[in-house]
């Protein structure tokens, strides 16, 4: 180090040149320092991180936007803003004196510290915790890098959402910290593996590349196919053959034969872009009054690309005579009922 710079040109050269900005931590670490007269807890810098990391928020909001939510309504304690938002009220509130409140929220204080001394903190949150520190930060960068900070179950990105290395054997029943036995998850994926399972994704990121060569929607751009969206998992594709107008397909980038054969993270992509395509269609064609939607698994079904795929196809007032029935019409005879 020069002696001659001041702490300001130090700093401000490092911030510049030599911070690494690979995530959002040492940048938050010095303006935390910075803010708060140059010294902090790890406990501290934690808590600034959390700040900033919106997919906790998310989990977090999908907890209280849960159960919590349905019992306090049931028992007449809250209620809610319209359908779809997520204001609370607390019944009555403006019936309650100052002291009132106090002596309430005083009563949820106390028995949330008789429930946090009788199970221990760290086993409320042991869903959240996944005995991180079991695995050297050495070890644990090693598997993020192999899993390309993606988790490899669902493969979103560390960006996203936290990632948490998992044992594929859990410790509890023999697994070890050995490389082979670590894979990269989100916390999401993670709470839901818990320590029951053993299931090894690693080879997922592999495998959402799978293509034929022969396949049509594995090559759609060859075969002269447009995609009118993508996402990281899946494509909506324009049926070149349209059963009406702007009839399209959700399929997986990944080859596989079946709807049946999809892991919920495609599932989801496809969902997602089948919705997004469904309001693009109502948007700019007012004529359209419904959709039909389905997919066809195995030659006796009617498939002819295996290739999973789900129909998309908006039904307008009168494009057939008597619409009844809907897909049932795959059989005829049957559709009216």
């Amino acid at each position: 180090m020069d002696r001659s710079e001041t702490t300001y040109t130090r700093l401000q050269k490092f911030i510049d040149k030599d911070m690494s900005m690979s995530h959002i931590y040492q940048p938050v670490i010095l303006a935390y320092l910075l803010e708060h007269q140059g010294e902090a807890s790890a406990e501290d810098l934690a808590e600034a991180i959390l700040l900033h990391d919106d997919s906790q928020l998310r989990y977090y909001r999908g907890i209280v936007m849960g159960k919590p939510k349905s019992v306090l309504s049931k028992h007449g304690v809250i209620e809610t803003g319209p359908r779809g938002s997520s204001r609370f009220f607390l019944k009555g509130y403006d019936e309650l004196s100052p002291s009132e409140r106090k002596r309430l929220q005083l009563q949820c204080e106390i028995q949330l510290a008789e429930y946090i001394e009788k199970r221990g903190k760290e086993a409320i949150f042991a869903h959240r915790n996944h005995s991180r520190e079991e695995v050297s930060g050495s070890i644990r960068h090693q598997v993020l890098v192999g899993a390309e900070y993606r988790c490899q179950l669902c493969g979103i990105p560390a960006s996203e959402k936290a990632l948490e290395v998992d044992h594929i054997i859990p410790v509890n029943h023999g697994g070890t910290n050995d490389l082979n036995n670590l894979q990269a998850l989100c916390y999401s994926c993670n709470a839901m593996k818990r320590d029951r399972d053993d299931t090894d994704y690693r080879n997922w990121p592999a495998q959402y590349e799978k293509r034929e060569a022969d396949c049509l929607f594995c090559h759609p751009a060859e075969n002269q196919i447009e995609v009118l969206l993508e996402n990281e998992l899946a494509l909506l594709l324009k049926d070149n053959f349209p059963v009406s107008p702007g009839h399209c397909l959700a399929i997986p980038k990944r080859h596989v034969e079946t709807y049946f054969d999809l892991n919920p993270a495609e599932l989801n992509a496809i969902n997602a872009l089948l919705h997004e395509r469904r309001a693009v269609l109502m948007e700019e064609d007012p004529s359209i009054t419904g959709f039909n939607m389905g997919t066809n698994a195995g030659a006796s079904a009617g498939q002819s690309v295996f290739h999973a795929h789900i129909h998309l196809i908006p039904r307008r007032d009168g494009d057939q005579d008597n619409p009844r029935g809907g897909v049932r019409k795959v059989f005829p005879d049957k559709a009216d009922y």
